[in-house]
């Protein structure tokens, strides 16, 4: 699905799928999603008799780092309804999270970021202050993450 070209792609078009098959179902879009990487781990090892006098890298496991989404504030409880499936220990409610960049015509996605059995950790209410009477009230949801697939 990855769809390569020259000039790279900006940051600003994309879809969040929480596992509902069409991005659209979640009310909102997402100002913002950080924090998809995958670190992993290395171990020096040298063994007895190596000829030369250092240790070699072994790969070791790897982990998925925790995915931060933002998106303003519009009265929906889906997210908080999630959090409370989890918190109540619902096993089910592991789900499947698609973030798809898309191009600046909305052509489609051109790439696709997969999360595997993603869980909230966090969920963060807006900060509400009435001096600031311009600010966008945000909210955030933090996921770990088990496993992330690119295509």
């Amino acid at each position: 699905m990855a769809t390569q070209r020259d000039n790279p792609y900006g940051g600003f078009n994309f879809l969040v799928d929480f596992a509902t098959g069409d991005a659209s179902t979640v009310r909102g879009g997402f100002q913002e999603v950080s924090g998809m990487n995958i670190e992993v781990t290395s171990a020096d090892y040298r063994a007895g008799n190596s000829p030369v006098n250092h240790p070699i890298k072994v790969n070791g496991v790897y982990k998925i780092g925790d995915v931060t989404f933002k998106r303003g504030l519009i009265g929906a409880l889906d997210l908080f309804q999630w959090v409370a499936a989890i918190r109540s220990g619902d096993q089910s409610a592991l789900r499947t999270v698609h973030v798809s960049l898309q191009d600046e015509a909305h052509n489609g996605p051109v790439m696709t970021w997969t999360l595997l059995n993603a869980r909230p950790l966090r969920y963060t209410a807006p900060s509400l202050n009435a001096k600031a009477g311009s600010e966008v009230a945000i909210e955030e949801l933090v996921l770990s993450v088990e496993d992330m697939s690119v295509e």
